[in-house]
């Protein structure tokens, strides 16, 4: 790839690029199925306690939003068209568009599914100034992939993160070193990274609404008031500092799925099965991110909201799918819980992550695990050639082909 310098705001050390996808499940079923192009499209399971994966802002501009329960949506938005999710489709996709990133530059620190930054300081020589790579970055997502990305260009992961937002949908924001204070200041004290309902409540009693307004707090106050640690954050992002470097390998990052169920479970067999779907998706995820991981997480809610977590660390790094179901069945069953509790939420987490091409798999004697990865490895391939469900196990054969309501493969 190359890129070309033009003219525009000055990005002299801009070397912090965020790239979001816009609407990304969404976008890719109107890619799939072009009568749904300008159509307010909803991705999400209809009924019981499902939730809005993704809607295009045909639907967003009637106050649908992401995590929002899909019957809410449905009010908001009468006419919306609501598609199945179709996870691995959505991850395939998520990886190719990862490796055009690192074409660009190794340095990339994916956050999710649908958005990275990218430390381009090592691509201006080769690809031009960071604005220009920026062009070059959202060119190529349209021309390859038939999708649109926005993208933020600045000093720091924080601004470059706000820019790619205030940017959207479809576009490119420019925050040069110089003017980082003005484009901040006038912003409300909800763009601050840790600014919740709550924090925003005592910020408000203090007539505190802008950021402007918090960097002309002294910070002795913002720590009384908020804390020592939380005070000072603000404080430091009100003034545009933000020292965290891109980091290409965060190993103590999370991939998993979790599911709240229609209506609560209490037959072991449905939790077993929904427990080897939930490791199916968390070994994609961990495959299309280049991870594997050391521990299993199993998190199971009960119907009074009793959440109890149990978690496993094991001999050898894994991102294959049996291992860690056989592992969160284990988990399930010593979860001390009475053989017919009620669930509304089982989910299925991997932690402990280290880079798949780093790690040396050691079988252990009689198994043998890579058979499986290889196995899995395949219809990944299929998967993202042909769609979801083509190849899957004997297991969830039974069931009818859907891919209910969950929060997807999530990164954190």
């Amino acid at each position: 790839m190359t890129a070309a310098a033009c003219e525009g705001p000055d990005d002299a050390g801009c070397h912090i690029l965020h790239a979001d996808m816009d609407a990304f499940y969404a976008s890719v079923e109107v890619r799939d199925q072009p009568g749904l192009a300008g159509k307010p499209v909803i991705v999400g399971a209809v009924g019981g306690r499902g939730v809005v994966l993704s809607a295009t802002y045909e639907a967003r501009a009637f106050g649908v939003r992401s995590a929002m329960p899909v019957n809410r949506a449905a009010r908001l938005c009468p006419q919306a068209l609501f598609v199945p999710p179709r996870h691995r489709v959505y991850a395939a996709v998520s990886r190719e568009i990862m490796t055009l990133f690192r074409e660009v530059t190794p340095e990339v620190e994916p956050l999710s599914l649908d958005e990275a930054f990218l430390d381009v300081s090592g691509a201006i020589r080769r690809l031009g100034p960071p604005a220009a790579i920026a062009r070059l970055i959202r060119a190529s997502v349209r021309e390859q992939y038939g999708l649109t990305c926005s993208v933020g260009v600045a000093t720091t992961k924080f601004v470059a993160k706000l820019a790619s937002t205030i940017s959207k949908p479809d576009g490119l924001r420019v925050v040069p070193g110089a003017e980082v204070l003005e484009f901040l200041h006038p912003l409300p004290v909800a763009a601050l990274w840790g600014v919740g309902d709550k924090t925003g409540e005592v910020l408000a009693r203090f007539g505190l609404r802008t950021v402007g307004d918090i960097a002309r707090t002294p910070a002795a106050t913002l720590q009384r008031e908020l804390g020592t640690a939380a005070g000072a954050h603000l404080a430091a992002l009100a003034w545009g500092r933000d020292p965290r470097p891109v980091s290409s390998r965060v190993p103590d990052k999370s991939i998993g799925a979790e599911e709240t169920f229609a209506t609560d479970v209490d037959d072991p067999v449905v939790i077993r099965r929904e427990l080897l779907r939930l490791s199916e998706r968390t070994a994609r995820g961990l495959r299309a991110g280049g991870w594997m991981a050391r521990t299993v997480v199993v998190k199971l809610r009960l119907a009074n909201f009793k959440t109890i977590t149990r978690s496993k660390t094991l001999p050898e790094p894994t991102d294959v799918a049996q291992m860690i179901y056989r592992t969160a069945r284990a988990l399930y069953a010593g979860s001390g819980l009475d053989a017919r509790a009620r669930l509304r939420l089982v989910g299925v987490r991997a932690t402990g992550l280290v880079p798949a091409a780093a790690t040396a798999t050691q079988l252990a004697l009689g198994e043998d695990p890579e058979s499986w990865r290889d196995a899995e490895h395949a219809v990944d391939k299929i998967a993202g050639r042909f769609g979801p469900g083509t190849v899957r196990p004997a297991a969830l054969v039974r069931e009818a082909d859907r891919d209910g309501p969950m929060r997807g493969w999530e990164s954190a």
